[in-house]
């Protein structure tokens, strides 16, 4: 098991709400953070079993919930349905791909700016946001031209 930051943090979640920290749990988280950007519990399930044969899908379905719930891990869901994962970090927005589901993470002060200007403007206390915008990556409007 390694020490880093977030297998301390996970120790303390599982501490904290009388869980077990079990190897498991630390492999997975593991392989998890060494993932960039978005996964499904399928793929990290296919990732996990490379490395550790005897951990089952549900081991890492359930581990990525309990993730999120300590804080480690954020769900995404897109309009394609189906479920991601990402490592919980600073804000950022997405624009997402509907052809060929590419996800590209961005942050835009302006963007920003203007959502703190309109929660202002209505007298809202800001909880939290998600901004996603949808189209064609240029690899697809490629592929779409090249028809």
């Amino acid at each position: 098991m390694s020490n880093s930051l977030e297998q301390k943090a996970l120790a303390s979640y599982l501490e904290d709400h009388n869980l077990k920290q079990t190897r498991q749990r630390e492999a997975i988280l593991d392989v998890f953070l060494s993932i960039k950007g978005h996964i499904t519990s399928e793929s990290l399930h296919q990732q996990v079993r490379d490395i550790h044969p005897n951990i089952g899908y549900t081991t890492v379905y359930r581990t990525m919930k309990l993730l999120c719930d300590a804080g480690l891990a954020s769900e995404r869901h897109f309009d394609d349905g189906i479920t991601r994962y990402e490592i919980e970090q600073e804000h950022h927005d997405h624009l997402v791909c509907v052809r060929c589901g590419k996800i590209v993470e961005f942050e835009c002060k302006m963007i920003e700016q203007a959502q703190d200007e309109i929660v202002q403007r209505y007298g809202f206390r800001l909880l939290r946001h998600r901004h996603e915008l949808y189209g064609h990556c240029p690899d697809c409007q490629k592929r779409e031209r090249g028809r």
